[in-house]
């Protein structure tokens, strides 16, 4: 039995003159190419790749576009060129819509009027937002945590909020994620105070990514910075796979 692709949702209204229509990759760049000279065979595979576009493949394994996906590479590739949005925040997103979502806006509160994109995703895009921020008792519902975990991991500086106060302070999603870890942690009976090590691994990381793309940050053009920024996220996923691949060897051996 083939494996089930997952559900990808129409964005915008796309062009009707290829609704309907299996497209081939040459065909794609064709419809790409005005709007992006540069891009290439290589590019949308390298996109397919990240989880931005999954074609569907004939008997033989050659992909088949559809109309929304030709919509999807659009809307990536704008949103790439015209606000310079690093990949993971574009899936982070498109991953949001295809399950059924209606995220308020894209992390860092960007205002979206992407090129080359259909009015109708433009318009569900294109208001200008920010990020979520929650409060304490926010905080605390989502994540599943107890009030008195969300306060301990605020004292040991594992979460902050935005003016430094913890029952009365403003968090972001990074805190909620660390929120919901922590709260399963404690079910296996890892407390806060067994997880200071994280937070000192992760400022030394933090000071190891911030050298590396120094030469980029301290640029002033936001082209620049954003290429910064992306650099930096890529650089902490390949920290983040170093850290599971050698954690995941150490409990291999505990198997064998």
């Amino acid at each position: 039995m083939a494996a089930s692709q997952p559900v990808r949702r129409t964005l915008g209204t796309g062009n009707e003159r290829l609704r309907g229509r299996v497209l081939n990759i040459g065909e794609v760049l064709g419809e790409l190419s005005t709007d992006f000279p540069g891009i290439s065979a290589s590019k949308i595979r390298f996109l397919e790749e990240k989880g931005l576009v999954t074609p569907q493949r004939t008997a033989a394994g050659y992909r088949k576009y559809t109309s929304a996906d030709v919509e999807r590479l659009r809307f990536v590739l704008a949103l790439q060129r015209d606000q310079y949005l690093p990949l993971k925040i574009i899936k982070d997103y498109l991953d949001a819509i295809d399950r059924g979502e209606r995220p308020e806006s894209l992390p860092g509160g960007m205002s979206l009027t992407p090129r080359a994109v259909s009015e109708q995703l433009a318009g569900e895009l294109s208001a200008r937002t920010y990020a979520r921020a929650l409060t304490f008792n926010e905080l605390v519902r989502e994540s599943g945590a107890s009030a008195d975990l969300v306060r301990n991991l605020a004292g040991y500086g594992l979460i902050a909020s935005a003016d430094n106060g913890a029952e009365h302070g403003v968090f972001d999603e990074h805190a909620l994620k660390v929120a919901k870890a922590c709260a399963q942690l404690q079910a296996h009976g890892i407390e806060p105070r067994h997880l200071r090590p994280f937070r000192a691994a992760a400022d030394r990381e933090l000071g190891l990514v911030e050298s590396v793309v120094a030469p980029l940050a301290s640029r002033r053009d936001v082209a620049s910075k954003a290429r910064a920024a992306e650099t930096a996220r890529e650089i902490s996923d390949l920290c983040l796979n170093l850290h599971s691949a050698l954690v995941n060897g150490h409990i291999a051996r505990m198997e064998g």
